[in-house]
């Protein structure tokens, strides 16, 4: 049998679609995306996350995560505290938290007679750690 000349190419066309495509493969190293594609892990260009303290729309974190992934309460340690340096003798600064325990106790003491109140408005104004009563840290 003689061989055609229309086989011979066709032949040849496979080999060399085979090493292009062995070529793509190199070039396209493994674990590098695509080009035009950012890297794993990396937000797309233009994409900037919401600030701190804002909404988010997740019903856990009603106003985000602070740095360390706790989510935010929709409470403010400012207006926790100045609540608890003006009206502590009441306890209005726990009741405003959600910590109704500590709020009564606060209210028949006169707010440990202005002693406890006070200390505890500077403590919540200068804290970080203070949470609502669903475990959320307090915002800014």
């Amino acid at each position: 049998m003689s061989e055609q000349p229309g086989h011979e190419q066709h032949g040849h066309d496979q080999q060399e679609s085979g090493q292009g495509q062995q070529q793509q493969a190199y070039q396209q190293q493994q674990g590098y995306p695509p080009p035009g594609y950012p890297p794993p892990g990396y937000p797309p260009p233009g994409y900037y996350p919401p600030p701190p303290g804002t909404y988010t729309g997740d019903p856990n974190a009603p106003y985000g995560y602070d740095p360390y992934g706790r989510p935010y309460s929709d409470k403010s340690k400012v207006i926790a505290g100045i609540l608890q340096l003006t009206l502590g003798g009441f306890g209005v600064g726990r009741f405003y938290l959600g910590n109704v325990g500590m709020g009564l106790a606060q209210l028949f003491t006169c707010g440990g007679l202005g002693v406890w109140s006070l200390i505890d408005g500077i403590l919540l104004l200068t804290g970080n750690d203070h949470t609502d009563e669903h475990g959320r840290i307090l915002r800014s």
